[in-house]
């Protein structure tokens, strides 16, 4: 057991808590020795994977019984690696402080900086305290930008803290609903096969990056509704729209028929138009003609 725990890197206490659980096959027995081989190591390794990528020992032995039943592991981690894997395209970038001071005006704030690690738009690099890892730099630049445009950095950091809560609620929502319609198919039984496992692995790179658009066309609608009625109502003109459209007016139904005699139904709408166009022109020069006229008698007074 010595030389095993020598090779693996493990301890003799963990690989005798393995046994204990079954978790490691029993070691061959020569008179009063335990003898372990390449298996053992092996077994030992797959252990050592299984729990970097996140299992706990308990969901490990389920995978290691599927394993020495014949139903394999490929599938499994193959699916562990793609959910794993990154769902963006963008890449991380590392940023001094000197540089980041720069970026943020000048001014250092350490308070700023250490808000911004433990909500992860920073990271700090071992070693280096005038460095730090920065996981999206579009969030970062986001941040530079909302402060040059006077948003205090408190105002940021508390935008992100609620703006994340929402996201991961959506995307919480859009797990159990891509779980119930599509993969409980593939997951319904513990472990799932190797086939099943590599198909819903193929089906998650399919569905990665629907979430995103389907997020971004709803911001984009929703963006575009609230922005306009919000300039709207500054503007003090928000009773003449809906949801952004003009609001439509109604004529008396008097008017509407006198109307209609008037060029046909087919033509009403077209008529209605080109009167109101010709009211609102001739409002304008009359409004320009007044205006130059009492420029005129303000020279001659001059």
């Amino acid at each position: 057991m010595e030389d095993l725990a020598h090779a693996s890197g493990a301890t003799v206490r963990t690989i005798r808590a393995y046994q204990d659980r079954g978790l490691l096959p029993t070691p061959e027995r020569r008179g009063r020795a335990n003898v372990y081989r390449e298996t053992h190591l092996a077994r030992l390794r797959q252990i050592a994977d299984l729990l970097d990528r996140g299992y706990t020992l308990a969901s490990i032995k389920e995978l290691l019984e599927a394993w020495d039943a014949g139903r394999g592991l490929g599938g499994v981690l193959g699916l562990v690696a793609e959910v794993h894997g990154p769902w963006t395209d963008e890449e991380a970038d590392r940023i001094s402080r000197a540089e980041l001071d720069v970026r943020f005006g000048g001014a250092q704030d350490d308070e700023a900086v250490a808000e911004a690690v433990e909500l992860g738009v920073l990271e700090r690099v071992p070693g280096r305290d005038d460095e730090f890892l920065v996981p999206s730099p579009q969030e970062l630049a986001v941040a530079v930008e909302l402060h040059a445009a006077g948003v205090p950095l408190p105002a940021i950091s508390a935008h992100l803290r609620e703006l994340r809560g929402q996201v991961e609620h959506i995307a919480a929502r859009f797990l159990e609903f891509t779980t119930e319609h599509v993969f409980a198919r593939y997951l319904g039984h513990r472990p799932p096969t190797d086939s099943d496992a590599a198909e819903a692995a193929s089906m998650v790179r399919r569905l990665r990056p629907l979430a995103q658009q389907t997020v971004d066309a709803e911001l984009a609608r929703a963006m575009r509704t609230f922005a306009t009625r919000h300039l709207h109502h500054h503007l003090g003109t928000e009773e003449s729209f809906i949801n952004g459209q003009p609001r439509p007016v109604l004529l008396p139904a008097a008017t509407m028929e006198a109307v209609q005699d008037l060029v046909g139904r087919d033509n009403v709408a077209a008529f209605v138009t080109a009167a109101a166009e010709r009211e609102v022109q001739a409002r304008t020069l009359d409004a320009l003609a007044s205006s130059h006229a009492e420029a005129r008698k303000v020279d001659q007074m001059d």
